[in-house]
């Protein structure tokens, strides 16, 4: 499985370790965000790495939402349990939950068609920063704190028409940033197609927190910087 070397089984439970993670984020999804560092204070695992684990374990559903409720941090032993209520949730040893999961419609555990599904997903995903923010904060006059840029996935869903045969791509339909005070909401609205035709929705929304002015040579830098970070690793 693909995913097989982002994470580390013990126990019955799934470890994933900061360089795991960190491999994940710029290499399948191509997220530079600093967050995800190995050496980053406030380190914390992809969602879309879960996001991925839970496709994996229980299969592509038709309709699914994720609600990530907590950062994972570095080795953390995780628990993916579908319980009594029909959620899934993956937890730690104290019961923290860290991701809650609904599901309905079919399932399909086509590992072709989850691991398809899966990778345009997360490269979807993965262009946050700066494909799908920069142009919102520019346009509302705001920024994240450049010293401390902190941009936090709060949750996603989909809903698709059918699963069979399905060779998905995805593009995006709309964006926008709801401001208030130092916070900011981003809910990017996608289009799933499969051959040309469109064959489901969905929508991703991210926390952007300690909004400041937007600072037009600040922003050049992160973006220098970030596209820096991503010819090294592809180098």
């Amino acid at each position: 499985m693909f995913l097989d070397e982002f994470y580390s089984p013990a126990g019955g439970r799934v470890c994933i370790s900061a360089e795991q993670a960190s491999r994940f984020a710029k290499g399948i999804a191509g997220d530079y965000n600093p967050i995800h560092n190995p050496e980053a204070r406030r380190f914390c695992v992809p969602g879309d790495l879960l996001f991925a684990l839970v496709l994996a374990r229980f299969g592509l559903s038709q309709r699914m939402d994720f609600r990530f409720l907590n950062m994972v941090g570095d080795g953390t032993p995780l628990c993916f349990q579908e319980h009594e209520d029909g959620l899934i949730r993956v937890c730690d040893e104290n019961g923290k939950c860290y991701l809650e999961v609904e599901r309905s419609g079919e399932t399909t555990r086509d590992e072709v068609v989850v691991e398809a599904f899966t990778r345009c997903y997360v490269a979807f995903s993965g262009k946050n920063f700066p494909h799908y923010l920069k142009p919102l904060m520019e346009e509302k006059g705001v920024m994240f704190n450049p010293r401390r840029p902190l941009v936090i996935y709060d949750s996603m869903g989909f809903s698709l028409d059918r699963l069979d045969g399905l060779l998905p791509e995805l593009a995006l339909d709309r964006s926008s940033l709801a401001v208030n005070g130092k916070r900011g909401d981003c809910l990017l609205e996608f289009r799933i197609q499969s051959g040309g035709a469109t064959v489901g929705t969905g929508s991703k929304k991210l926390v952007v927190s300690g909004l400041c002015d937007y600072d037009p040579i600040a922003m050049d830098e992160i973006v220098t910087e970030f596209y820096r970070l991503k010819a090294a690793y592809e180098a």
